[in-house]
């Protein structure tokens, strides 16, 4: 089987559709602030496309950054010399185009005259015949101009030579399977409101209404669906009887759960709480008194909104958590501190995280968690609990940071639980690496405060 043929047969696949100009066009508009280190895919959706084509531009966009290293590298061969800066647009049609021809089910002639006849819609007519030309080469040479490129491991892998380092010397057994997990796209995980129904009785109802998933095997309230859709057509979502999360992050008031279920109206501070997927988790498990802060405004709404959604009430404050003025010197119970990091566990959600993230950004992550940890631990109250988590797989913000904590807090210890059947044991903690149809790359720390 040639190269191409097994990349067609990937799970990249998507089904053909008469998708036109416009949506290439507006999809290579959304890719330049990712290709020239301006921004994200964070502002995807204000990029208007007709309705049949939202899935699609979604589609182009992530799956053209998951695989970018690899479509940049087959980009640098097929231009006879590389294109200025401000043809930063056309750069990203050539990218979209390679992307669906080798990644996609779209019809060849298709992906090679849209993709081409889009840079009229760009103001840049004279780059049609350019990107023709390079997108019937790639048809006549791929096997060849493929084979070139992937002797390259960053390239073959299609991450940052930085962080495919960092996985290797992390994770000399798993650093490969790290990889190519990050390369599929992640599963449509939910979270089932145990207030209103359990999720055996949720899945009843889904199948009854076309749908089919899977119980996530270590999150009890958590189903995966065998195929994603919008959340809209998900029964009871406007209800608020489902939530959208993925099971590694569901798992975070599972760990909370012995502090909190004891202790009716407990006192629960949720540091870096956007956008809210763990708050809600912890309101519709436990009868608590929940405060969430978030430094970001706009994603504090975001909280404020599902919160609402799902009819549940917590005291939201618009603050940073490395500071002390919000903080009435009331004790809490337990904290759960979501930290800032690399997002090194969710790249395939994420994926223009390989773009954008750089490797001196570890060492700054670093020191803000810290900042974090030693900030809000003299917020818990003798005998509470701080978990500590992150989405990264990186040991400089995970196992290496509780170990540093740990060493310079003689009132903390790990009660972090050793008989779970998920991740592996990581310091003081436990690690979980992404895997293709299941949950998400996650650590997590729970650390209780000795009484005095």
């Amino acid at each position: 089987m040639s190269r191409n043929s097994s990349r067609n047969s990937s799970p990249h696949n998507a089904p053909a559709t008469g998708s036109g100009q416009e949506v290439r066009a507006a999809a290579a508009r959304a890719l330049v602030p990712v290709i020239t280190d301006q921004g994200s895919l964070a502002a995807l959706d204000e990029f208007s496309v007709v309705a049949r084509d939202r899935s699609l531009l979604k589609a182009l966009c992530f799956g053209t950054c998951r695989s970018l290293p690899r479509l940049e590298a087959l980009a640098s061969l097929l231009l006879k010399q590389p294109l200025k800066r401000r043809d930063s647009d056309v750069q990203a049609l050539l990218l979209l185009g390679i992307y669906q021809l080798l990644y996609l089910r779209i019809p060849a002639h298709a992906a090679v005259g849209e993709t081409a006849g889009a840079a009229r819609l760009l103001g840049k007519s004279w780059a049609t015949r350019v990107l023709n030309g390079c997108l019937r080469r790639l048809q006549r040479e791929s096997e060849a101009l493929q084979e070139e490129v992937d002797q390259d491991l960053n390239v073959a892998l299609e991450h940052p030579a930085w962080l495919l380092d960092a996985l290797r010397h992390a994770w000399p057994q798993q650093w490969r399977e790290i990889a190519q997990a990050n390369n599929q796209p992640g599963p449509m995980t939910l979270r089932v409101n145990r207030r209103h129904l359990d999720r055996e009785a949720y899945i009843e109802i889904l199948t009854e209404h076309g749908f089919s998933g899977t119980l996530c095997p270590h999150a009890p309230d958590g189903i995966t669906l065998h195929t994603p859709c919008d959340v809209s057509a998900l029964p009871g979502f406007a209800q608020g009887h489902v939530s959208v999360q993925d099971e590694a992050a569901q798992l975070s008031a599972n760990l909370l759960g012995p502090a909190l279920a004891p202790r009716p109206g407990a006192r629960v501070l949720d540091a870096c709480c956007a956008p809210g997927g763990k708050t809600a988790h912890l309101l519709e498990q436990f009868d608590s008194a929940l405060t969430a802060i978030d430094s970001d405004n706009t994603r504090l709404a975001r909280v404020e909104d599902t919160l609402e959604r799902l009819g549940l009430k917590a005291h939201l404050i618009h603050a940073d958590a490395t500071r002390n003025d919000w903080w009435d010197a009331t004790p809490f119970d337990a904290i759960l501190l979501d930290a800032p990091c690399s997002g090194t566990g969710v790249i395939r959600r994420h994926p223009d995280i390989k773009r954008l993230r750089r490797k001196e950004d570890i060492r700054s992550l670093a020191k803000l968690q810290a900042e974090l940890l030693d900030t809000l631990w003299p917020k818990l109250r003798p005998g509470g609990t701080l978990l500590y988590a992150t989405c990264s797989v990186l040991p400089q913000e995970n196992c290496d940071q509780v170990s540093a904590f740990l060493e310079r807090t003689p009132d903390a210890a790990t009660t972090t639980p050793e008989d779970v059947a998920w991740g592996q044991a990581s310091g003081s903690g436990r690690q979980l690496f992404p895997v293709e149809g299941s949950h998400d790359g996650f650590f997590y720390a729970r650390l209780e405060k000795r009484p005095a």
